[in-house]
C-alpha cells in the first residue's frame, strides 16, 4: 500500500502545490522522486512523532494539505494529545498516514504492534478514520478526502487483500447477502481471511473501509440478524455498536498482549484469525443458533 500512497500523492502533487509531506524517517527512500521534484514540499523530521503532528497542524493553518507519515503506534498512540489538540480542537485539516497496522511488524514485538489506533482516534470529535484494505481503496479514498479540511487518518498495511471492491467514503459494501440470520462484518486487509472462511457458509458478509463515520444505514439493514464483527483491531466493533439495540458480538483480539515474534501469518494463526480458525468459529456460531 505504501507504493500506492507514493503513486497517488505524486499524481495529486502535480496538480496541487499545496500538498506537503512530513515524514518520521520511514518510507523516505520510497519518496526520493517526490523529494527531487518538490524539494520544498518534503520534510523528513526524524523520529519525533509528536512534532510531526504539530508541524502538520501549523502547515494546515498556513493553507497547505499536509501528509504526516510514520509507523502506526508512534503516530497514533504516542501522538494522541497532539492529534487531539493541535488538529482536532483547532479544526485543522491534515492527513495522518500510518504503516505497520496491527501485526505487520510482527517480528519487532509488542512495541511495534498496533491494534487500538482505530478505536482511540474515532473518539476524537470531527476526525475521519479510514482503514483501506487494498491499493484501489487507498487510491480512491486518498483522492476524495485529502483536501477536505478535516483531520483524516489513513491506516495502511503492507499486506492488503486482493479483492476488487468499490470504495466510497463513508459507505460500506455488501459482499454477500444470503438472507441468513447471521451477518459477519469486517474491515481492512483481514477481509482476505474472512471472505475465504465465509465462502461456503450460510452467512451475510458486510465490509467497511470507513470506520468513522460508520455506515449506520447499512448496519440498520441487518439489524434483524445476529451480527458478528470479525476484525484484527479494536474500533470496528465499537463503531457498529453505535447503532442501538443490535445483537452484536466480537471475534478477534484477545484481552492480552501478543508476546510472540514471527510473521503476520504466524500471529494471526496464534490468535485464531487464520482462515481455518475463523471458519470454525463461524460454524460454531451457526450451530449454537
Amino acid at each position: 500500500m505504501r507504493k500506492q500512497f507514493r503513486d497517488t500523492v505524486m499524481d495529486l502533487a502535480a496538480y496541487d502545490d499545496k500538498i506537503v509531506l512530513i515524514f518520521g524517517d520511514v518510507s523516505v527512500y520510497l519518496f526520493n522522486d517526490f523529494k527531487a521534484k518538490y524539494p520544498d514540499r518534503f520534510y523528513n523530521i526524524g523520529i519525533c512523532e509528536n512534532a510531526l503532528i504539530s508541524i502538520g497542524a501549523g502547515l494546515s493553518f498556513l493553507g497547505f494539505f499536509p501528509f504526516v507519515h510514520t509507523i502506526t503506534p508512534f503516530i497514533t498512540e504516542r501522538s494522541l494529545e497532539q492529534i487531539k489538540i493541535d488538529l482536532c480542537y483547532n479544526r485543522f485539516g491534515a492527513n495522518i498516514v500510518s504503516c505497520g497496522a496491527s501485526f505487520d511488524y510482527a517480528w519487532d514485538g509488542a512495541t511495534h504492534h498496533c491494534y487500538t489506533d482505530l478505536a482511540i482516534l474515532r473518539l476524537l470529535p470531527d476526525i475521519e478514520v479510514i482503514q483501506p484494505g487494498s491499493k484501489k481503496e487507498l487510491d480512491t479514498l486518498l483522492r476524495s478526502q485529502y483536501n477536505n479540511g478535516k483531520a483524516t487518518y489513513f491506516r495502511l498495511s503492507d499486506y492488503p487483500h486482493n479483492i476488487d471492491i468499490p470504495a466510497k467514503f463513508g459507505k460500506g459494501v455488501i459482499l454477500k447477502d444470503s438472507g441468513s440470520k447471521l451477518t459477519v462484518m469486517t474491515a481492512g486487509p483481514i477481509l482476505g481471511n474472512v471472505m475465504e472462511a465465509c465462502r461456503n457458509l450460510p452467512v451475510n458478509l458486510v465490509y467497511f473501509h470507513t470506520i468513522k463515520p460508520i455506515d449506520r444505514e447499512l448496519i440498520e439493514r441487518f439489524r434483524h440478524t445476529e451480527i458478528m464483527v470479525i476484525h484484527d483491531a479494536f474500533g470496528l466493533y465499537e463503531a457498529v455498536c453505535e447503532v442501538p439495540n443490535l445483537s452484536v458480538s466480537y471475534y478477534g483480539l484477545p484481552d492480552k498482549f501478543c508476546s510472540w515474534y514471527g510473521t503476520l501469518v504466524d500471529i494471526r494463526k496464534k490468535i485464531g484469525l487464520d482462515i481455518e480458525s475463523i471458519k470454525e468459529n463461524i460454524e460454531q456460531r451457526i450451530k449454537n443458533r
